[in-house]
């Protein structure tokens, strides 16, 4: 099982990589919008593989509060779009 997670946090960790230097390099704000999604995705899933580590379960209320700042956070940067905020595409 030790094998499994460390795996799992390896490819989670170049996972987030790859989405900052999404984050970084997007062609437009809605491609950034989109990986900051990814991103905040990819840190809940990192801190559940951690909750099984350690087996400390009050991680996934963190997780949980992660997953809906994430969300609010796209729900906010969608109504910005929406109302004719600065796009670069």
């Amino acid at each position: 099982m030790d094998t499994v997670i460390l795996i799992s946090q390896i490819i989670m960790g170049l996972a987030l990589v790859l989405t900052f230097v999404r984050v970084v390099r997007g062609p437009s704000l809605p491609d950034r919008v989109v990986a900051l999604e990814l991103f905040s995705t990819t840190v809940v899933g990192l801190v559940g593989v951690y909750a099984i580590q350690s087996g400390v379960a009050s991680f996934l209320d963190a997780a949980i509060v992660i997953a809906l700042m994430g969300f609010l956070a796209a729900i906010g940067f969608a109504r910005f779009l929406e109302r004719g905020g600065p796009r670069d595409d």
